[in-house]
């Protein structure tokens, strides 16, 4: 890359991890590590945690990335974890979160957020430059998301973190990223898989010391990431187990049990929040009307200890295996639910055929836009956690060829390359 125009910082907020880089001006950058006990290097978790503490002013005490986890982990049934939470952004009915007595818009919760990453990053972020690119997806996660509404929550969210704020697409972050690595001129297809949203974004790269090395030429998006393909184990081991599908008393008809009971509880920006008088209340009343009333006893006893994140880490880890082996064993234990049992890679693969359907059409869409088809593509870059999955890597092998496609920096290649555009002269042509 050729010498930008002065520091910068790049800030990759995303729905499972957020990490934060710095450009030096000169075309470097390099990330900023987080510090102390529980740090994982320059990864951050996006969750925070929420517990009752007398000393604090307001009587709630907070922490948020891999800290949040371990005090969630001291004292889970005394704490609220919320992750995921950037997948509400864009949602005209996310009003605010309860925790305990106390409410919180989506800003809220990001200051918070950020004003612990900058606690954790040991001084590192003490001293902000005055450019600072955010990420942000190409379509939001959500039903019918509003993309303003999403904006003027960034815009109050990042209120006084910096001089002046940029958003750009995150696929065109780890655009910059690795072209950074190319020494050639190049047409390349960036896939960014994170937790909310996938992402694709086609760019035109120049030879190394051009005037201008990136030019984007088109991309789209879609709200299916590893968060839906959680849902879908969630879905086929967990909610049969806690009653989806049963049946309950209503006067004298049999009818079935509402099912928005059960994609709150497989959606981790939702499960705590279930956690509160009318909700829990509600659930009584089913589980007294139920057929099958210990199904929602179950559930009512998932929600009330708090084994949310439990719950979560062994779909995670149940993914993450079947991303190298062709079979992984998934087990579960907490309030009286004991889960074992085999999955398949193939099975995993029934399970998400439908999400890699509508992913595949953006891809397409995202062609299209660029106005190339992919003969013209000389190299895929794929990011992002989820891109791990064989399915999705066969995908893009099977339409552009094994020798075409790289990959490397899954959780960081975002942020390093959103630095380097803060870094350029002409970073408001990169804004979204």
């Amino acid at each position: 890359m050729h010498s930008g125009a002065g520091p910068a910082l790049g800030l990759d907020f995303g729905t499972t991890n957020s990490v934060v880089s710095r450009a030096d001006g000169g075309g470097a950058s390099e990330l900023v590590p987080f510090v102390g006990e529980h740090a994982t290097g320059a990864v951050f978790r996006s969750a925070l945690c929420f517990w009752h503490d007398e000393a604090v002013r307001g009587g709630v005490a907070h922490e948020a990335g891999p800290w949040a986890i371990a005090e969630y982990l001291e004292w889970p049934h005394d704490s609220r974890f919320i992750q995921s939470f950037k997948s509400v952004a864009a949602s005209p009915l996310f009003e605010h979160a309860t925790v305990f007595e106390k409410r919180y818009r989506f800003e809220q919760l990001g200051q918070i957020f950020l004003a612990r990453l900058v606690a954790h990053a040991g001084g590192g972020l003490d001293d902000r430059p005055a450019q600072i690119v955010v990420g942000r997806p190409v379509e939001y996660a959500g039903a019918r998301p509003d993309p303003a509404l999403a904006r003027q929550r960034y815009d109050k969210m990042f209120e006084g973190f910096g001089a002046q704020i940029h958003y750009v697409y995150e696929p065109l972050g780890a655009a910059y990223s690795y072209a950074s690595r190319l020494t050639e001129p190049a047409t390349i297809l960036v896939a960014d898989f994170g937790g909310g949203t996938s992402d694709f974004s086609i760019v035109r790269v120049a030879e190394p010391g051009a005037a201008r090395r990136c030019v984007p030429l088109g991309s789209a998006g879609i709200g299916i990431a590893g968060d839906r393909f959680d849902y879908r184990i969630v879905d086929r081991l967990i909610l049969p187990l806690l009653g989806k599908g049963g049946l309950y008393r209503s006067f004298d008809k049999i009818l079935e049990i509402p099912r928005s009971y059960f994609a709150d509880f497989a959606d981790w920006s939702r499960l705590a929040l279930m956690r509160n008088r009318r909700t829990m209340d509600e659930l009584g009343r089913l589980q007294r009307s139920a057929v099958e009333p210990d199904a929602i006893g179950r559930m009512i006893a998932l929600i009330d200890n708090e084994l949310g994140y439990p719950l979560y880490d062994a779909v995670g880890q149940l993914k993450r295996t079947l991303s190298s082996e062709d079979h992984a064993g998934f087990r579960f234990s907490g309030a009286g639910l004991e889960i074992e049992a085999g999955v398949s890679r193939t099975e995993f693969e029934t399970w998400i055929a439908e999400d890699l359907t509508r992913i595949a059409q953006t891809i397409d869409t995202a062609l299209a836009k660029a106005g190339v088809d992919a003969a013209a593509i000389d190299r895929v870059f794929l990011t992002g956690g989820s891109s791990l999955i064989p399915a999705i890597r066969a995908m893009f092998a099977e339409r552009f060829g094994e020798a075409r496609i790289a990959s490397g920096g899954e959780l960081t290649s975002i942020a390093h390359g959103l630095a380097l555009i803060g870094g350029e002269a002409n970073v408001a042509e990169w804004a979204a």
